[in-house]
């Protein structure tokens, strides 16, 4: 129990230590005094490091986790994308968390729902799919699938490779707002109808590459040719998927947003801040807020950019600056 200084203290009171400590028994903390994170700074900065997950090296941990984790000690067979920053246990960016996720022949995850909202990019995947809100949604190779706060979702494969996928939800988020709700489906497994052929949680890559090819020109100097597949139903996860040509480079820039950037096909360089990577077929790389961004594309490079730009346009936080 916090001890209380009667009012009458402050009227006697002549030292600003003084007045610091009782105005600490009222539970209050003067604006003015120095601290270790200043309440307001002058640039914008993040806590988070640009990172590089290579998934030709974290593969063989999914197969070996195959060997060694059933669903009955790991419902989800997944590892989560920990970005190194001080004090951090799970987060990929301040604002989402990413993880690679891989499900066996014959396996059932069984059915939950959440307040986070959440999405999958399939990365090598035949005969897989999900059952979000009782309907089966395809996850073959290139395919997104969406399953926005409340829906509920399930995993099932009946494929015979095991299949392989990048998984992005904004649980950092939901953690800081504080309105996080887990439950498991009553059932255990959600009942499935017939496959879906349109679904707004559903993105075939055929249809990506489609409308990819429809675009035209070189698109905005900073992001290429771009396709946008966010939705209303996640306001808080921006998706846009780039196409690179073939020695394609952007002009340098840094922007107000967190950004996971899932590489679907090709190959080439980034600059994020001070990381250098070269990158390939299913790596991530982590963009913090306001990090300059250098890309250029060795082969032709079809990328998913997540990242959480509408919520920042949103909140009218948004701002981009060419580092050109």
């Amino acid at each position: 129990m916090m001890s209380r200084a009667p009012a009458e203290k402050f009227t006697t009171i002549d030292r600003i230590d003084d007045l610091i400590d009782a105005i600490g028994e009222h539970a209050c903390t003067p604006g003015w005094i120095p601290r270790q994170r200043p309440i307001l700074w002058d640039r914008p900065q993040s806590a988070m490091q640009p990172m590089h997950w290579n998934y030709g090296m974290i593969r063989p941990a999914l197969q070996a986790a195959g060997r060694l984790i059933g669903t009955d000690l790991a419902e989800r067979r997944n590892f989560v994308l920990r970005n190194p920053a001080p004090g951090n246990e799970f987060a990929t960016t301040t604002t989402l968390v990413g993880a690679y996720q891989s499900i066996l022949p014959g396996e059932r995850a069984r059915s939950h729902r959440h307040s986070p909202h959440a999405l999958r990019v399939i990365l090598e995947a035949q005969g897989a799919y999900s059952i979000v809100n009782g309907q089966k949604h395809p996850m073959d190779t290139g395919d997104i699938v969406l399953t926005p706060g409340g829906c509920w979702h399930g995993h099932v494969h009946e494929g015979a490779e095991q299949a392989y996928w990048f998984d992005c939800l904004d649980v950092p988020l939901v953690q800081l707002l504080e309105p996080m709700t887990h439950d498991p489906h009553p059932d255990g497994w959600e009942t499935a109808a017939a496959t879906v052929k349109r679904s707004p949680y559903l993105f075939r890559w055929a249809d990506t590459v489609r409308r990819l090819d429809m675009l035209r020109g070189n698109g905005s100097p900073h992001f290429g040719r771009v396709l946008d597949l966010s939705s209303d139903e996640m306001p808080t996860i921006a998706i846009q998927v780039h196409d690179w040509k073939a020695g394609w480079a952007n002009r340098p820039f840094r922007h107000m947003c967190n950004t996971l950037y899932v590489v679907l096909q090709g190959s080439g360089r980034s600059e994020i801040g001070e990381l250098s990577v070269d990158w390939r077929f299913g790596d991530v790389m982590a963009a913090p807020l306001w990090c300059r961004q250098a890309h250029v594309a060795r082969q032709d490079a079809v990328v998913v950019a997540l990242s959480d730009q509408s919520l920042m346009k949103h909140a009218r936080y948004y701002r981009l600056e060419d580092c050109g």
